[in-house]
């Protein structure tokens, strides 16, 4: 032993002290403190949840509006308003699950204003509820819908809702920003072709419902 180094009790130098505070070679790791969540994948599993809500509250709604439910899906739709209110008041650190809470939000926002709408319509119009859903409908998404200068609301909320019956999640954006969109790409096909109108429709690809547009040659 080298007198001039200072003496350490419990073993030789290099070698663990056994008196050391720490973790024990070959001990278990701590388990978390009582109350503490794994929020990674607890956050991860809630807006699959979440997701999967949504996407029954809007067939449910379609079925109430075509006489298939005898009452709204009042009860799922307030369940979704809980969770999205539980998943905002949790700390999510992950941009890509923040990104895909506001994404699921957003969809629901858009929906949840379309069936207020359609509600109110049934409401205003009770006695010819029946007679409403066994008419043709107005515009037909999948045979193509024309817009001009102006887009008329009625007809991009139906492409909009041809996209979101599809066997996938529905449109990954809300409603207004759906409009937007058509106006802008009606505009530019419009500038580029000459044409004065222009026909979306929604076609079926690879399983896929996507959205195609084509200039309308002026009569």
């Amino acid at each position: 032993m080298d007198p001039r180094r200072p003496y350490r009790s419990g073993g030789a130098p290099g070698q663990p002290n056994p008196q050391a505070p720490g973790k024990r070679p070959g001990a278990p790791a701590p388990a978390p403190a009582q109350g503490q969540v794994r929020k990674g994948p607890v956050v991860s599993e809630l807006l699959d949840q979440l997701q999967r809500d949504i996407r029954q509250l809007q067939i449910d709604f379609e079925r109430f509006f075509n006489g298939g439910l005898p009452l709204p899906p009042e009860e799922l739709r307030n369940r979704i308003q809980v969770q999205l209110r539980n998943l905002r008041n949790t700390s999510i650190t992950a941009a890509v699950e923040n990104f895909r809470l506001n994404d699921l939000e957003a969809r629901y926002n858009s929906y949840n204003e379309m069936f207020n709408r359609r509600l109110r319509d049934v409401e205003e119009g009770r006695s010819h509820k029946v007679v409403a859903f066994v008419e043709k409908p107005r515009f037909d998404p999948r045979g193509g819908i024309v817009f001009g200068s102006e887009i008329d609301s009625a007809a991009a909320e139906a492409l909009y809702q041809g996209l979101a019956a599809g066997p996938a999640d529905g449109p990954r954006f809300d409603l207004d920003s759906f409009q937007t969109y058509l106006r802008r790409q009606t505009e530019a096909i419009r500038q580029k072709t000459g044409c004065s109108e222009v026909q979306f429709r929604v076609a079926e690809e690879d399983g896929k419902l996507k959205l195609k547009a084509r200039p309308v040659p002026s009569r």
